[in-house]
């Protein structure tokens, strides 16, 4: 056989076959060896980053935490969430005659118009119980409505959710406390009230509530600060400040010291973004709702104590002016006639120091004092009077807010500041003023408004005896004016002689 028919032979055919198969194979062996060589298993499998923490230090980490969920676990239960619900009916319009009768028929009688449910939310802390009563103390606003009228629905749900019908037990505006209350055979633990006097800055602050909703959270932080003013409304309170995370919602709910005990009732917050928290917070002290927890329950209200004053923290140029300077109290503007401070000696220009000898720091504070004090019992408030301290016992009255608010018997009834450069550019006064008592304000219907006095008017003289300061101001007030008060004054470019006002 010759060469080109065995190369043309199916033996041949098929050797070569096995042999690009056998060549074929090996290279694809070697390929798969070289792609799973040791230097590749590296890639493969990534070591990990093991965080190493000293013992001690984690140990120290693992009870605070351990102490924090003790807190929650002890709080929790003990704060609910109040939903209500407010009620307003808008009548409907009136459209008699043609052509709406044509179209729509006559209007029947006993329209009462649409009925609008507004829907609200909060928190409230379980303070007390009785049989199976549980009484829940929360916020005022919680509990009102925009108008300030109690809200028509209060549903309380509970951590383990649970939901009951509760009812308002009394509420009061100038503390923005209220407390309402729900009956359950189920069981449920009273809150511990601490003592928010031993409050101090960089203590824990642990919040508890139900911000936007989210029932029963649990936000930690500091005190940042206690005995702050301020506040929305009229309210009376100072507050502890703290940074940990409060919400609307949260109000009314607690604030609590490391030791799970109660040491405020969370109320507002200061943010410049439309409401959302900025480390902000605002607590009313729970020594404030302590006093008022069994009137609340057992009277459905609070009495108020009424000393008949009105109260002024004053500025830097009437504090030296008055000789009170870098003093604490509350300064005495205007004296009731009549009233319980009236008639005990206190009088216009006293600065009031200390009330049964428990320091005063500020007229806020002195108005939470007075409200506290129950009616008919006497104390002993302390004033200075032209470097003198003086004792003066005062039989306290119940608060009745018509006779308070009554300006005509508010004795003077202004108040004045000596000439500043601040008080004449804030009252834009003339240049020929240089100095003298300047009238910053003149309660309405007060015996100074019916005389004639103005705001700007410069006090040249008392019943006929200058005044060049303050106390001689105060002074001359006390011995000149028992039956009758006028004032000699300076308006613009003019001297003016007011009318007379007997008593």
């Amino acid at each position: 056989m010759n060469l080109l028919n065995k190369l043309s032979s199916k033996n041949f055919f098929v050797f070569n076959l096995v042999l690009l198969g056998a060549i074929f194979g090996f290279s694809f062996a070697f390929l798969s060896f070289t792609c799973t060589s040791p230097q590749s298993k590296s890639t493969v499998k990534a070591q990990e980053n093991v965080v190493t923490i000293p013992a001690n230090a984690l140990e120290v980490a693992e009870s605070i935490q351990t102490v924090f969920r003790a807190v929650a676990d002890k709080i929790v239960p003990s704060v609910v969430e109040l939903k209500t619900v407010s009620v307003r009916k808008q009548e409907t319009p009136s459209f008699p005659g043609i052509p709406f009768e044509f179209f729509f028929g006559p209007q029947q009688p006993g329209n009462d118009g649409r009925e609008f449910r507004s829907q609200g939310l909060g928190s409230g802390i379980i303070v007390r119980k009785e049989n199976n009563t549980y009484f829940v103390l929360t916020n005022n606003h919680v509990v009102t409505d925009s108008n300030g009228k109690p809200v028509d629905e209060i549903r309380i749900a509970t951590g383990d959710s649970r939901d009951y019908p509760a009812e308002l037990v009394a509420r009061e505006q100038r503390r923005d406390l209220a407390m309402v209350k729900f009956t359950t055979q189920d069981n449920y633990p009273l809150a511990v009230l601490g003592d928010s006097d031993l409050v101090d800055v960089g203590d824990w602050a642990i919040a508890v509530g139900n911000p936007l909703g989210f029932e029963s959270s649990v936000t930690m932080g500091i005190v940042s600060a206690v005995g702050r003013t301020g506040g929305p409304g009229d309210n009376i309170n100072d507050f502890i400040q703290t940074d940990a995370s409060i919400n609307q919602g949260n109000s009314g709910g607690a604030l609590v010291n490391i030791r799970g005990e109660v040491i405020g009732i969370n109320m507002w917050i200061a943010s410049s973004t439309g409401g959302g928290s900025m480390g902000l917070g605002f607590a009313i002290p729970i020594n404030n709702a302590k006093s008022i927890i069994d009137e609340f329950i057992t009277k459905g209200e609070v009495r108020d104590g009424w000393l008949g004053v009105s109260l002024l923290d004053v500025d830097s140029e009437t504090s030296r002016d008055m000789g009170i300077e870098g003093r604490q109290g509350a300064f005495a503007s205007g004296v009731f006639l009549d009233s319980p401070a009236a008639k005990a000696g206190i009088q216009p220009g006293d600065f009031i120091t200390a009330v049964d000898k428990k320091e005063v720091r500020s007229s806020r504070q002195l108005t939470r004092i007075v409200a506290d004090l129950k009616a008919g019992q006497r104390h002993i408030f302390t004033v200075l009077r032209e470097d003198k301290s003086l004792d003066l016992t005062v039989t306290i009255a119940i608060r009745n807010n018509d006779v308070a608010a009554e300006n005509g018997k508010l004795w003077p009834g202004l108040f004045v500041a000596p000439v500043s450069d601040k008080v004449k550019k804030d009252l834009q006064l003339g240049d020929n003023v240089k100095k003298g008592l300047v009238v910053m304000q003149i309660i309405d219907k007060a015996p100074a408004a019916i005389i004639g006095i103005q705001i700007k008017d410069i006090i040249t003289a008392v019943n006929g005896e200058p005044v060049s300061d303050l106390n001689a101001f105060y002074r001359v007030l006390r011995e000149k004016a028992g039956k009758e008060l006028w004032f000699d004054v300076l308006r613009g470019d003019t001297k003016l002689e007011t009318m007379k006002y007997k008593h």
